[in-house]
């Protein structure tokens, strides 16, 4: 029953920042005219794809945390033991890998060099989260074993390999 409580939770929070960032993405899109540029329709193909991919990883990041972290993604409900399985065992970071590659599909789908540069954005505002509060937290948090995990797992380039 908690599992099922925490999943449903999992899904509102996930769709409200889905939709969130989509409407966020559609207010920058306004700002394509001012550019004056415009990516080709070749475009539209990659970016469909990168969208499912993104949001395939952004979907195994929630389950790992509902499963094995007994949390949500979201923040204020975040998983109450430490994940380093599923995605989290190549990178440290993948839910906001998956949610920047997401938005960078969905800029390549709607042709939108504004939200890819927002996409950009997001990235260095989630890099200077994860510095200076995700990392201090969950070293206070989880003590040893997360600084073992941070030592052994890169926090945005997936090491394939171990």
């Amino acid at each position: 029953m908690k599992t099922l409580f925490l999943t449903l939770r999992s899904l509102i929070y996930m769709t409200g920042f889905l939709l969130l960032f989509a409407w966020i993405a559609l207010l920058a899109r306004t700002f394509d005219r001012r550019f004056g540029l415009w990516l080709p329709a070749a475009a539209i193909f990659p970016g469909t794809i990168a969208m499912g991919v993104g949001g395939i990883l952004v979907l195994a990041c929630a389950v790992v945390f509902i499963l094995r972290g007994r949390g949500t993604p979201a923040i204020f409900d975040a998983p109450r033991a430490f994940v380093a399985t599923g995605p989290y065992k190549y990178v440290r970071n993948p839910m906001y890998i998956g949610g920047v590659v997401l938005l960078v599909g969905f800029g390549l789908r709607e042709q939108s060099i504004a939200i890819l540069l927002l996409a950009l954005v997001l990235f260095c505002l989630a890099h200077l989260f994860v510095l200076f509060y995700e990392e201090p937290v969950l070293t206070r948090s989880f003590g040893s074993s997360y600084q073992a995990y941070r030592d052994a797992v890169p926090r945005w380039i997936p090491r394939l390999r171990h």
